[in-house]
């Protein structure tokens, strides 16, 4: 199965499939999903009803791709989507969209999209509201001071860093000395563009700037820093927060995580608080709005960005894409050659780009070939265990 060669794709490339035993696309379908159910089990006090449909879809995860039940609410539209795949084995289908499909099985069987009580209750919020409580994220906050009070360009700097590393817990914000480059974060950077960002973004110009998030707990948190500082700073005008109209996979951020976040920021002391008044005030007057679309919960690559979702990102001067499953829908989850063009797979994209990933799956592009090859001799797991990441920028 190829990803065509057309106007979209300046070369083809396989599209990664799952049936590669001890592959990473076979690890998650065939072990870390089955985990997925069993810890949603554990963590949400589901009744014995919606147990049953849980043990259910573990069966079938082991078997043929079913369809979606015929009374659920966008039975017809996952009916076009699942029509080349039905009563196939997950592992012989594009990885990306069997990872897809797998979450909107998960919210049926958690009767998410139901008319009883459990309806619209997020079967991963217990695992997303942890990373809020942890002493990690303390930490973090108590070190904003210091982000807020250094030079506009290095707590930007800090800002973006902090945002692409959000949700590594063992590198945090580092924001203890925002002067200071920290030689980890730099050397894991497997392409850095972030100087063409600032370029992008002059000071003072009535820029418009559109971050589709990612992950929410301590990643949304430093999403929300590095807004708090493209407004304050004056090197965004305007922000747009696109979010998950609903929950999708595990950590993905929704207006309620983007609340929950608020939340935490104001029960902390000095910085944070101060960052969470910002940000109400600027929602509150239109500076900072938030957007959800349902083309963010589709198995689809941002080829296929609907009109109205393109006419609004056209209008941006700079779209910032969060994380490793929106860089796969952005380039399409393929087997490119690492030193394929960034520039040239997202020729497509209606505006100005800025990709924010930590690497967690197998397709990488834009790596410069001394750059590789250093990877490929000294970090076998660089495409997958999320220890490197990348900034592209497409201007």
């Amino acid at each position: 199965m190829t990803i065509d060669d057309d106007q979209d794709h300046p070369s083809a490339a396989e599209a990664i499939l799952s049936n590669v035993p001890g592959s990473f696309p076979w690890g998650v379908l065939t072990q870390r999903h089955p985990d997925l159910i069993a810890t949603v089990r554990r963590l949400v006090p589901y009744p014995p009803d919606i147990q049953t449909s849980l043990d259910q879809l573990l069966v079938t995860i082991a078997g043929a791709i079913p369809p979606l039940p015929a009374d659920a609410h966008d039975h017809a539209v996952w009916q076009e989507w699942a029509a080349p795949y039905l009563d196939r084995s997950w592992l012989d289908v594009p990885f990306l969209w069997a990872e897809s499909y797998f979450y909107r099985l998960l919210l049926e069987a958690t009767a998410y999209f139901g008319s009883g009580p459990w309806a619209g209750i997020d079967p991963f919020a217990p695992q997303k509201n942890a990373e809020l409580d942890t002493p990690d994220l303390a930490r973090d906050l108590a070190d904003l001071d210091r982000l807020v009070t250094a030079p506009d360009q290095v707590g930007l700097a800090t800002a973006l860093i902090a945002s692409l590393w959000g949700n590594r817990a063992d590198l945090g914000f580092r924001m203890s000395d925002p002067s200071a480059q920290n030689k980890e974060q730099v050397d894991d950077l497997v392409a850095d563009d972030s100087a063409v960002l600032w370029r992008l973004l002059d000071a003072g110009a009535p820029n418009q700037v559109h971050l589709v998030a990612d992950n929410a707990g301590r990643e949304l948190t430093a999403d929300l820093v590095l807004i708090d500082r493209l407004l304050a700073t004056g090197r965004a005008a305007t922000v747009t927060l696109h979010l998950k109209p609903h929950p999708y996979y595990v950590s993905d951020a929704t207006t309620a995580d983007l609340l929950q976040v608020l939340r935490r920021l104001e029960a902390a002391a000095g910085a944070a608080a101060s960052i969470a008044d910002r940000l109400r005030a600027a929602i509150s007057d239109g500076r900072l709005q938030v957007h959800t679309h349902a083309f963010w919960c589709s198995p689809l690559g941002f080829h296929g960005l609907p009109a109205d979702l393109t006419t609004e990102l056209a209008e941006a001067t700079v779209v910032i894409i969060k994380g490793d499953l929106n860089y796969r829908r952005l380039v399409g989850d393929a087997h490119w050659a690492p030193t394929s063009s960034f520039e040239s797979l997202t020729s497509y994209f209606p505006a100005p780009l800025v990709a924010l990933r930590t690497l967690k799956s197998d397709v990488a592009v834009g790596v410069d070939v001394d750059r590789l090859a250093h990877l490929e001799a000294t970090a076998s797991g660089w495409r997958t265990d999320g220890t490197h990441a990348v900034i592209h920028v497409r201007p």
